[in-house]
């Protein structure tokens, strides 16, 4: 999925008692839990992951960075991670991806408690996988390079595997939609996206066919379940899906831009987030170093429309990723390889009945890239980037890598 060094991160709200879960390795830096002691108000973390290392960001202070933490369990590349907010834990997958790059591993975290709780090692590979909201139960995805379907469901708490579903070949990535009921499956060698119950393990409903070769590469639903966003391999663009038909409402090239598979051969929009009020869909370029912005309010009456073209002063190697901020005054740009303090503002006004971001088309902005996305009128837009020079990023909206 991901070469070596490849970060991956999560966002999480920590009330007053909470904090990440460490196990005895070295650390630096205060705690959440130290940062939050005795104060009523709920902060926010950002915990960026590579192979033996969590960052931890305070996004409350400008993104700062907060806290170190030395984990050598993870000694493979992390491959996914999920919080429940139900439970205080966190989990992280690594290692092999099934097939020929072996077999993975996951490990949990107490979030309250600062305790590191198990660690299971798996016979088979694994992935970017999902948990339901109540935090009991993970669904992971055997690996892209596994070959075959298999999503594995496992009790959160104590990692054991106690069922599974078949899904779409090449498992890679999921989603669990915000009331529980169904989990989003995405394969790297299956056209279609699956959709499975939850309450009886069976699969539902496939959306498709899609851009090939796979429907895995990064996806992402709405709230209510009415439509799914997927990339692909073969194309630099986005599709809009009817997840009540399976049909595909719109394919969207991003206008003005090419690539050139043989030049880049990845996906070449390896992330994609949806704003929180679902207005806006972020979509990354890496093989010509910008972030696009289409309008999706219209969906699905209307076809999505782009509105900005974010150039990126260093663009990904090769995967990138996005996410938002939980409250969307952020987009998160990783593998971007910008150094910690780069900083450029762009202002921008904007009308009455137009978001100030829509204004502001193309700002030359410090890539790793924390994108300021106020939609506020009439004020100015602060598109303020501080980069940095780690993590790719999952999404704390439904997304998957």
């Amino acid at each position: 999925m991901r070469a070596s060094a490849l970060a991956v991160a999560a966002i999480v709200a920590v009330g007053a008692a909470a904090a990440f879960a460490k196990s005895s390795s070295q650390h630096g830096g205060p705690s959440p839990a130290q940062l939050t002691a005795g104060s009523p108000i709920t902060r926010h973390f950002e915990y960026v992951l590579n192979s033996g290392t969590i960052y931890i960001y305070s996004i409350d202070q400008h993104n700062k960075l907060v806290q170190t933490v030395s984990v050598p369990q993870i000694a493979g590349d992390p491959h996914g991670v999920v919080a429940s907010p139900a439970t205080g834990r966190l989990y992280v997958s690594f290692g092999g991806e099934g097939g020929s790059s072996g077999n993975g591993s996951m490990l949990a975290f107490d979030l309250k408690r600062e305790k590191f709780l198990w660690q299971q090692n798996y016979p088979n590979g694994i992935d970017s996988m999902a948990i339901t909201p109540n935090g009991k139960t993970i669904y992971m995805p055997a690996g892209e390079s596994s070959g075959n379907g298999t999503w594995s469901i496992i009790d959160a708490a104590t990692g054991n595997v106690v069922g599974a579903v078949q899904g779409p070949a090449g498992a890679h990535n999921s989603i669990m939609s915000q009331d529980g009921k169904h989990v989003y499956l995405g394969g790297v060698d299956d056209p279609f996206l699956y959709v499975a119950s939850t309450a009886t393990k069976q699969i539902v409903k496939k959306i498709g066919p899609l851009h090939g070769p796979g429907a895995g590469r990064p996806f992402t639903i709405n709230g209510s379940q009415t439509l799914a966003f997927n990339t692909a391999t073969s194309f630099l663009g986005f599709q809009v899906s009817s997840i009540a038909t399976g049909k595909v409402l719109y394919s969207v090239p991003v206008p003005g831009f090419t690539w050139n598979p043989q030049t880049f051969g990845r996906t070449p929009d390896h992330g994609i987030s949806l704003s929180p009020n679902e207005r806006d869909l972020y979509l990354i370029d890496t093989p010509n170093g910008y972030v696009h912005v289409f309008d999706v309010s219209g969906l699905p009456a209307r076809a999505p429309r782009d509105v900005a073209d974010i150039k990126l002063v260093h663009a990904p190697p090769n995967d990138g990723w996005l996410q938002h901020s939980r409250d969307g005054r952020y987009v998160y740009v990783g593998r971007s390889g910008g150094l910690p303090g780069d900083r450029l503002e762009q202002r921008a006004a904007g009308g009455d009945d137009e978001p100030v971001r829509r204004r502001l088309r193309a700002p030359s902005l410090t890539a790793s890239d924390r994108c300021r996305t106020s939609r506020r009128s009439r004020v100015a837009l602060r598109a303020k980037i501080d980069a940095w020079n780690r993590g790719w990023c999952s999404s704390p909206v439904p997304a998957a890598s």
